[in-house]
């Protein structure tokens, strides 16, 4: 496989080919992230895309997932796309689901009848950065999209039929806006409706904006309670109709996986020991991107 530079992927898709078409994001200017600096965004050329899952084809013929990386390779044209997952089909057929990283440009590019094409030609889930559902900390952030616009870009994908996975980042808002963006970000959740949510808890990066907002005294981190308590208080507000809520990653203090809505009441009462001091939280140290 032709791998340029860090490759990056979701948790669940642990267990899946990694497909690399693009290199870098290609909007790479959040503040809090640092997974593509100084990397620039590329579309790699399709005969390499191709040979490679050939490749995987005659190393792994039994896989049933597939991911295509690097971030946002949604961006990528249509007619793209769609050889690349013709291809896939044709060389791997027991493939049961090919995932992608999306953001709300990458989405907005695409009609809902091109993702309609793009789910009929195999991709089944698409992983969206939210981060927080408070616009001035989307705008803080530097993440490139409103509560709007994700909103309607993220519904886009469900009606399409694409499985819609989320990802949230506590602390992201600081001590000031803790409780605005936790509350904001439930409800932006209950409109998505989406079948995953995964929280992570902020960790600051050196070399990205955000990490030299800190040192100079503009951004504060919140304290591990208050990371508890954000979560506590997008959980109260979320909605969903079937989905699971996870904020089991390594930089979380504490591993909750809750199914929605039948374990809401349990998860905040878990969560309410923990605030109050009765379970022990992940030492800093055991934390980790």
């Amino acid at each position: 496989m032709h791998y340029q530079g860090t490759i990056y992927r979701p948790p669940s898709e642990a267990g899946s080919i990694l497909l690399q078409v693009t290199t870098g994001c290609s909007h790479n200017k959040c503040s809090f992230c640092g997974m593509y600096k100084g990397q620039r965004f590329t579309i790699k050329p399709e005969d390499q895309i191709l040979a490679d899952i050939d490749f995987a084809a005659a190393h792994y013929p039994q896989a049933r997932r597939l991911f295509l990386c690097d971030g946002d390779a949604l961006i990528l044209p249509q007619e793209r796309l769609l050889t690349i997952l013709e291809r896939i089909e044709t060389r791997l057929p027991l493939i049961t689901r090919v995932g992608i990283y999306a953001n709300a440009k990458s989405l907005r590019s695409k009609s809902i009848m091109e993702l309609q094409e793009l789910h009929r030609h195999g991709l089944g889930i698409v992983y969206m950065g939210l981060e927080s559902g408070d616009d001035p900390t989307l705008a803080a952030m530097h993440k490139g999209a409103t509560v709007a616009e994700m909103i309607e870009t993220g519904t886009k994908a469900r009606r399409a039929g694409l499985q819609l996975s989320v990802t949230v980042l506590l602390g992201i808002a600081g001590p000031e806006r803790s409780s605005l963006h936790a509350a904001a970000t439930g409800r932006v959740l209950s409109a998505l409706d989406p079948e995953y949510v995964g929280a992570l808890s902020l960790m600051l990066e050196p070399g990205t904006n955000l990490y030299s907002e800190y040192q100079a005294g503009r951004f504060a981190m919140p304290e591990p309670l208050a990371i508890l308590q954000e979560l506590r208080t997008m959980i109260a507000n979320t909605e969903l109709s079937q989905g699971l809520f996870h904020a089991n990653h390594a930089s979380n203090y504490l591993p909750i996986r809750a199914k929605l809505p039948v374990e809401k009441a349990e998860t905040l009462a878990l969560l309410d020991q923990a605030i109050a001091g009765k379970m022990a939280l992940k030492p800093e140290h055991l934390r980790a991107l």
